[in-house]
Parts: structure tokens; sequence; C-alpha cells
């Protein structure tokens, strides 16, 4: 699902326009990105929770080459599902 088809199953499911169906969408993601970015984790309950890991510096291999190379530390997204959904998922309910 991209997020065009999202946007229309969630219009659809809300009964709101595409509009606002992708005005909601975009709110949501900017307020995760904006926490995130400040270091905080958003979690919704049943659902999972949204942070920040740090990755540690370490060397790499070019691949072609086979030459070490530093690869510099750096934050990433996490997600880990809540129990409800992995058991959602797991089980196919709806």
């Amino acid at each position: 699902m991209n997020k065009a088809e999202l946007i229309d199953k969630i219009a659809k499911d809300a009964d709101v326009t595409k509009v606002q169906a992708n005005a909601a969408l975009d709110a949501f993601t900017t307020a995760v990105v904006t926490t995130l970015k400040k270091g905080d984790r958003v979690t919704l309950v049943g659902f999972g929770t949204f942070s920040v890991s740090e990755r540690a510096a370490r060397n790499g291999r070019n691949p072609q080459t086979g030459a070490v190379i530093k690869i510099k530390a750096r934050k990433v997204p996490k997600f880990k599902a809540g129990k409800e959904f992995s058991t959602k998922i797991s089980s196919g309910k709806k």
C-alpha cells in the first residue's frame, strides 16, 4: 500500500474527504518526526512505539575493493510493534 492508497482507505473508513485524510496523515507523520527529532518517543497503546536509536561508529568494508571504511555514528528511527498489533497480524484478525 502506498500513500495514495492509504489516504483513500482512511477517507473511506473515517467518512472524510481525501483532502482531510491527507491532512490528517501529514499531521501525524510531521508530529512523529518532530517528536523523534527532539529525542522523545511516540507511544500508541496497542499499536506500537516510535523511537530513536543511536548507532555507534564502526568499520565497514567497500564491497568492490574490500578496503576498510569508517562509518560515522548516527541516530536511526525505530518502530517496535505493540502486543495487540502483533497479535492481530500473527492471528490474521482485523
